[in-house]
């Protein structure tokens, strides 16, 4: 089931309550338990903000979500810019890195090698490299 099918088997108005039963219910078995593995990235969204998938969010994923929060000690990593609501490091940096690490010739002939050289793009990553994102992002 992907997430497609399932927010049409569930309703395709998201609210707080839906996306926190797609936390649980989809994404987070999807994740296999190896949630150390993962940054997850969310928008300012109304149902992003809901107060129980923050409670989720800063129980699961502690200072690897970044997203709206409130100001009493949501435990995410990086807040979401509240003057570039489209625009994130991600958008801007990492999948220009990764798509430049891995689409260099001779390009990939399997999707064994094309998993091979995205994960190898992004271990290649350093927290310096991404603390001089994030500073260049502010200065925006």
């Amino acid at each position: 089931l992907n997430y497609t099918e399932y927010t049409q088997k569930n309703g395709a108005t998201v609210t707080g309550d839906s996306f926190f039963d797609m936390l649980t219910s989809w994404l987070l078995p999807q994740l296999n338990t190896n949630y150390d593995d993962y940054i997850l990235q969310l928008d300012g969204a109304p149902s992003h903000f809901h107060r129980n998938v923050r409670v989720l969010l800063n129980r699961v994923f502690p200072q690897r979500w970044i997203g709206r929060a409130a100001a009493n000690g949501d435990d995410n990593l990086l807040p979401w810019p509240p003057r570039s609501p489209d625009l994130t490091p991600c958008s801007f940096f990492l999948w220009g890195f990764v798509k430049d690490s891995v689409y260099v010739p001779p390009l990939p002939t399997s999707i064994h090698e094309l998993h091979d050289r995205i994960t190898h793009a992004l271990q290649v990553i350093t927290a310096e490299m991404l603390h001089r994102v994030w500073d260049e992002f502010e200065g925006l």
